[in-house]
């Protein structure tokens, strides 16, 4: 099976990239595709925006009714889907999930899909394995780790960074947010290595693994 995952920045494709393969194996195919940010979902379902500009919500009209269109033409024998990964941040998740299904619902012939959603941030899917933090951050502050509560709405990025950045979140803002998205790629390059996919404690992670999996499983 191929599968096609679309996910709203770097350091998402930085994080996937290397734990699909721990979670589907080698006899399946995938492709992260990194954007520029999340946006919104167009009120018409109708990406109304330039499509260069690569901002995840604002092209989804387009881009699952280009793979529903896509799909339909691959053999039976090798079927793709489509994973949507983006971050709740401070939406309400039974709307944004019903958002996301009205644009899915919209397309003629629907591609497979998965919308599977970071709650708060990507951020929680590292915060879920705190061993991996810690063998790449063994001085990572405990007091701050220790009062995470997995899947809280609480500023997760700005939590992992007081817990192993110097200076704590506040110290990294002031670098600006070009420092902030490349210092998140950077926690997601090393911790990712280390994380145990099969013990993750984030529910939001647990969710994305197993419709994966389940997908993965089903093909023939």
């Amino acid at each position: 099976m191929h599968f096609a995952i679309l996910v709203e920045d770097r350091s998402g494709k930085t994080m996937l990239d290397l734990l699909i393969p721990k979670i589907i194996g080698d006899q399946h195919t995938f492709k992260v595709y990194p954007y520029k940010g999340i946006g919104k979902i167009p009120k018409k379902l109708t990406s109304g925006t330039d499509a260069r500009k690569r901002i995840l919500l604002d092209q989804l009209p387009r881009l699952l009714k280009g793979y529903g269109k896509k799909f339909a033409g691959y053999s039976s024998n090798y079927p793709a889907a489509v994973i949507v990964v983006c971050d709740l941040d401070n939406k309400c998740l039974k709307v944004f999930r019903q958002e996301l299904f009205a644009v899915l619902n919209a397309c003629n012939p629907k591609p497979e899909t998965r919308f599977c959603i970071a709650i708060e941030e990507g951020e929680a899917w590292l915060l879920g394995d705190i061993p991996a933090i810690k063998a790449v951050y063994p001085n990572a502050r405990d007091n701050v780790l220790s009062c995470y509560k997995n899947d809280s709405i609480c500023g997760t990025w700005e939590l992992l960074a007081d817990a192993v950045f110097s200076g704590g979140a506040n110290e990294l803002k002031k670098e600006g947010w070009q420092v902030v998205g490349r210092e998140k790629s950077v926690w997601a390059e090393k911790i990712t290595p280390h994380m145990n996919v099969d013990n993750n404690a984030s529910p939001s992670f647990r969710y994305f693994r197993e419709k994966i999996r389940g997908l993965a499983q089903a093909a023939p």
